[in-house]
């Protein structure tokens, strides 16, 4: 049997949430964190759409600083209760496919569906199907890494965001570290 690991990663997570349930918030930057009280504010970005992204502005970034980069973004507090709900949710649709899940945020996990090619297909197609129903029972998007664990599975996920799916062959893992700067690797920090 073939190891066969996923790392489901939803993409922006708090910021999704938030572009889904306020239409008027979707393709414009929004930042959830601290009050930014005009550039004055204290505390830190907890989660930046791709919009903001655009303006430099990234998480644990301090919300001054954010304000100064991104000062027409949409500022929100967050909540964290909507979000732990929908966390949920996400959680018990990743459970149908395998009751082996490892959560390790409140918006990313591990599945072990090594013992699953037969029910639901290729690492891909396993994928590309959890992608699928968490857009349409969420309205929300996930990036997916597919390896033979976890390590580059987890780094697979962050090559093609957002809405992405990154396959690493059990025989190419080596070439598919071989290029990638040492920053991409999970864990490694400056």
């Amino acid at each position: 049997m073939i190891r066969t690991i996923l790392h489901v990663d939803m993409d922006a997570f708090y910021t999704s949430v938030e572009q889904r349930d306020h239409p008027e918030y979707r393709g414009r930057p929004v930042l959830v964190g601290a009050d930014p009280k005009e550039g004055k504010g204290r505390g830190v970005v907890a989660a930046a759409s791709y919009e903001a992204r655009s303006f430099g502005v990234h998480s644990a970034m301090p919300i001054s600083r954010a304000f100064r980069l991104c000062p027409r973004g949409v500022y929100l507090r967050g909540n964290m209760m909507k979000y732990g709900e929908v966390s949920h949710c996400i959680m018990g649709i990743l459970e149908t496919y395998t009751d082996l899940v490892e959560q390790i945020s409140i918006d990313e996990a591990f599945l072990d569906m090594s013992s699953s090619a037969k029910l639901f297909g290729s690492a891909e197609a396993m994928a590309r199907t959890i992608k699928e129903r968490i857009q349409e029972e969420q309205g929300l998007t996930a990036s997916v890494g597919a390896a033979p664990n976890k390590f580059l599975a987890k780094v697979a996920s962050d090559l093609d965001k957002p809405d992405g799916l990154v396959v690493v062959d059990p025989e190419s893992e080596l070439a598919f570290l071989h290029d990638l700067p040492v920053e991409l690797m999970w864990g490694v920090g400056p």
